[in-house]
């Protein structure tokens, strides 16, 4: 099943152009977050990564910034807060 997972990305890779698909809030896309996971910690965590971006990468993220650093944050959908270095350069600029 690992092995039907990463063939599934590397087809989306070839088929969707990078220009061509939805940008991701997160740094690391989806795509290659969830291949990493999969080809290094088996199928269950590609899977288990799959649907974690899956439901916090939509609408319904915003940006904040700390008022004790100044740092940018992000509060996903599920209310979890990432940091500026987990967020994605073009919402940073």
């Amino acid at each position: 099943m690992k092995h039907l997972l990463i063939l599934l990305i590397r087809i989306y890779w070839i088929l969707i152009p990078a220009s061509k698909r939805k940008k991701c809030i997160f740094r690391t896309s989806c795509s290659k977050t969830v291949y990493s996971k999969t080809l290094n910690e088996g199928f269950i965590s590609g899977l288990k990564t799959l649907k974690y971006r899956v439901q916090n990468c939509r609408s319904g993220a915003f940006i904040i910034k700390d008022s004790i650093t100044g740092n940018l944050q992000m509060i996903l959908p599920n209310q979890e807060i990432l940091d500026q270095h987990e967020i994605s350069e073009r919402f940073i600029k």
